[in-house]
């Protein structure tokens, strides 16, 4: 049973490096469109590409998270578990959910703006 929790670890530690990298490709998308609307140049769609992508490596390092947090706590079910597991969960899916509905919402704007 310990190479589950070994497991675990490691798909907890992904979903991270799927945040990290998330967050890094996002602070250089946003310093590159600050350098260009210091030149003049229009750069708001490069600012909604930048949530849409920010949001999508969000959500994913969340879904490897949940995945983690329910694997490990089928391994070990206590009442005590069990309530934090679902807590946990329930953040975490508000959370998701709130994040896809708008990224949602940013592309429904997107191919508005982009349909003449």
């Amino acid at each position: 049973m310990e190479y589950v929790h070994h497991a675990t670890f490691g798909i907890s530690v992904l979903g991270v490096l799927v945040i990290i990298f998330g967050v890094l490709c996002g602070v250089m998308r946003f310093l590159r469109s600050e350098l260009a609307s210091a030149r003049g140049a229009n750069v708001e769609d490069d600012r909604r590409r930048l949530r849409q992508v920010l949001g999508y490596y969000l959500l994913l390092g969340l879904e490897f998270l949940i995945a983690a947090d329910i694997i490990d706590t089928l391994m070990k079910p206590t009442t005590q578990d069990l309530i934090v597991l679902g807590s946990i969960v329930a953040i975490r899916t508000i959370i998701s959910y709130s994040l896809n509905s708008e990224l949602a919402h940013e592309t429904k704007h997107a191919e508005k703006i982009a349909t003449p």
